[in-house]
């Protein structure tokens, strides 16, 4: 079986307009996650993960189905634990980032660890 190569510098879709190929290849999300971090975590919907770890309260790992290229990807993230009224997000420092995953922390505003009800993770950045 032989595979071609389509180049395209636009995609257009029959209602919805276009959209030029660099975007899709440098802007868009490579990985993203939304979760049930408390009880058996689970997955609601997510793009790119191979699977996520509950490795204690409040911290979790997302592991990447297809790697990124390095370790310099930008990570955004947010969480939501309900009931309560404020609560902050936070990448733990001192876990690094790794190309195949990466891990984080979510706490209240007293920056103590809590496991969330909704957990969400952008990464954007280039795949390996």
């Amino acid at each position: 079986m032989a595979f071609g190569t389509l180049k395209a510098d636009t995609l257009t879709h029959s209602t919805a307009g276009s959209l030029d190929t660099n975007y899709v290849v440098n802007g868009s999300n490579k990985v993203w996650i939304n979760f049930d971090g408390q009880g058996t975590i689970a997955t609601r919907d997510s793009l790119n993960v191979s699977s996520i770890t509950d490795d204690g309260t409040g911290t979790y790992t997302v592991s990447f189905a297809s790697s990124m290229a390095t370790v310099n990807y930008s990570a955004s993230g947010s969480h939501n634990r309900s009931g309560l009224s404020s609560t902050t997000f936070t990448n733990d420092s001192t876990w690094a980032a790794a190309t195949g995953s990466i891990a984080s922390v979510t706490a209240n505003s007293s920056n103590v660890a809590i496991d969330c009800d909704a957990i969400l993770h952008m990464i954007v950045g280039d795949l390996a």
